[in-house]
């Protein structure tokens, strides 16, 4: 079959799924080396910049071995994938271990040698085989487990049920933009929107739902149903449609006429509480508003845009990310009439001019220095900070005091390279520093010290109650070498819960000892929430968005972190990496 035959509905996303499931499979069969060899090219797959299909049909297998990690072995399963749908391999494993592999994953500290000995003591196939397990005391008798693993599991299985299926925000805008760019090309097609949930920009996602414009919704709604990436059809009609995408994205589709475009776009972005304040204001002005316009009595008087209907309510244009109606409706009435406080000037997707934590294949990352900085620069940044991770958190192979040391003069001798060839880019010396249960630090002061930038953050021991978690990162703050706590409350999205922090206290701390707060971009991350940027903001406490990049295409995260800020009604001036080099590195201790 040739790269230029049809091929199957496969995105980055699942076919590095599948290339993951291979590296549990061969180690649930005790197949040496590949395990890792597939794990790596499986993180490679999801974190690379270009849909790989589309790279295949330009390159052939060659092109798909340019992908960091992936050989010629690796090359031709996912070519397999990509004409096939599936290889011969990974249909033998999946006969022999009929394990949901996937969905154990999904669960806090179930990992690949944990599902291979479920799998070969207990049988267990499933998430409801782990739970049934689990309550019945069983795999507390497995060896290298006990009480306190298997209740950790069980919280595991509980907060994953309590998440409902949603999909993380970075996951569900990688595929409805994929949906975007398919029905733009659409010729009766006018233009498209993504609104929702989405276009606000909440950090998990339930569904999608896209806005059309056409004169012809029948023949619109032909071609959106043709569509191969639709695999299955809820309800259908010339101006509505609900389907459920082969990615498992189910997506609300809404045709609408130009005239009603602005309300459309309105009504369908939300949130609820918002649209139902500015129903309730539009009542007392003599108006009716729903998804088709504003009306006065049967007269048409807005609607072809959002902001005309927002004039014509007497309140300033409100970007989606604020419409939540936690007071932007209150502040866009007193800026339309020239009364402050007005909305925020929030802060802007290109704004960043620095990344503070990148990490690189000194530790646990894919590339090298040098490759993530020109990365960096072809992004458009000015600085980035490389901080690996350090030596306690063993699994990383974290850096101690003397390969420290070893880096810095790596990165001074690479920035006098970058400088003689033209680059612009600067590399900042940092690390981030592994908190300990105590709230000291694992690397020696004394080499913090001769650092440009010090990231702290909490790795282990995430169940210390409430008091003694908040104690821990208050003491870390206190140090005069650490500059920004990193992800600070270890959230992962659908996946483990923050840990027992008292931020009012951490803010108030943070603020004291001028300890910057970082929101971190990564899609399953997004920490801080948004509702603690806003306190931040409030109080004057500073903060920083990075990617925390294992690898160049991570870059690409920050936009995720840049949106949270702005759900947290944060202005360029709040994020100090908006500032140039010089500017940020005096805002350090």
């Amino acid at each position: 079959m040739t790269r230029q035959a049809n091929l199957k509905q496969l995105d980055n996303a699942q076919i590095a799924n599948i290339l993951s499931e291979m590296a549990v499979l061969y180690a649930m069969h005790h197949v040496e080396f590949k395990p890792r060899a597939y794990e790596k090219a499986a993180e490679s797959v999801a974190a690379f910049h270009e849909d790989i299909g589309i790279l295949y049909k330009r390159e052939g297998i060659v092109g798909l071995q340019k992908i960091p990690g992936v050989g010629k072995g690796i090359a031709f399963h996912i070519e397999q994938l990509l004409t096939k749908g599936s290889f011969e391999e990974y249909r033998e494993l999946k006969a022999k271990t009929p394990v949901q592999i996937e969905e154990l994953m999904a669960v806090e500290g179930v990992g690949p040698q944990t599902i291979s000995m479920l799998w070969e003591r207990l049988k267990i196939k499933n998430l409801n085989d782990l739970e049934k397990a689990a309550r019945a005391g069983k795999i507390q008798k497995l060896p290298g487990f006990g009480k306190k693993s298997q209740e950790k599991i069980l919280r595991g299985i509980e907060f994953l049920q309590q998440t409902g299926g949603r999909k993380p925000l970075g996951i569900a805008l990688h595929h409805a933009r994929e949906l975007e760019i398919a029905v733009v090309k659409f010729k009766e097609v006018r233009k498209v929107a993504i609104a929702g949930s989405l276009r606000r920009r909440k950090e998990t996602i339930g569904d999608v739902d896209l806005l059309i414009c056409t004169d012809k919704p029948e023949k619109v709604t032909e071609q959106f149903l043709a569509l191969p990436s639709v695999r299955h059809v809820f309800g259908k009609g010339t101006t509505k449609i609900n389907v459920r995408l082969r990615n498992g994205l189910e997506v609300d589709v809404r045709v609408i006429p130009e005239e009603s475009w602005g309300a459309a776009l309105n009504y369908f972005t939300g949130s609820k509480a918002h649209n139902v304040a500015l129903r309730k204001i539009a009542i007392k002005k003599g108006y009716k508003m729903n998804e088709y316009g504003l009306f006065k009595g049967k007269k048409m008087v807005a609607g072809k845009t959002e902001k005309e209907i927002y004039e014509k309510l007497e309140m300033s244009y409100m970007e989606p990310e604020l419409r939540e109606d936690t007071g932007e409706i209150d502040a866009a009435i007193r800026e339309f009439h020239g009364e402050k406080p007005w909305l925020p000037k929030l802060i802007g997707y290109s704004d960043l001019k620095g990344d503070l934590q990148v990490q690189t294949d000194w530790t646990d990352g894919k590339n090298s220095i040098e490759e993530m900085a020109l990365a960096a620069e072809q992004m458009g940044l000015e600085y980035i900070a490389i901080t690996d991770h350090t030596k306690s958190l063993a699994m990383t192979n974290g850096t101690d005091e003397e390969k420290l040391l070893r880096q810095m003069k790596e990165i001074d001798t690479l920035n006098a390279k970058l400088r003689l060839q033209g680059k612009k880019v600067c590399i900042l010396k940092g690390a981030e520093v592994n908190i300990l249960k105590d709230g000291s630090l694992d690397i020696a002061d004394e080499v913090l010290s001769q650092l440009d930038v010090v990231g702290a953050a909490v790795h282990t021991h995430f169940n210390l109650s409430l008091s003694e978690q908040t104690a821990r990162v208050v003491a870390a703050m206190k140090n005069p070498h650490v500059d920004i706590l990193f992800h600070p409350t270890g959230r992962l999205i659908n996946k483990r819960k923050p840990i027992e922090l008292d931020m009012e206290v951490v803010i108030a701390k943070a603020k004291e000892t001028k300890t910057i707060l970082e929101i971190n971009a990564s899609p399953e991350r997004l920490d801080l929430k948004d509702n603690f940027i806003r306190r931040c903001v409030e109080r004057g406490a500073r903060m920083v968005i990075d990617s925390d990049a294992h690898a160049m295409e991570q870059y690409a995260f920050l936009p995720l972190g840049i949106a949270q800020a702005r759900r947290g009604w944060a202005e360029k001036k709040d994020i100090l990496n908006t500032f140039s080099l010089k500017e940020f590195l005096s805002q350090l201790k």
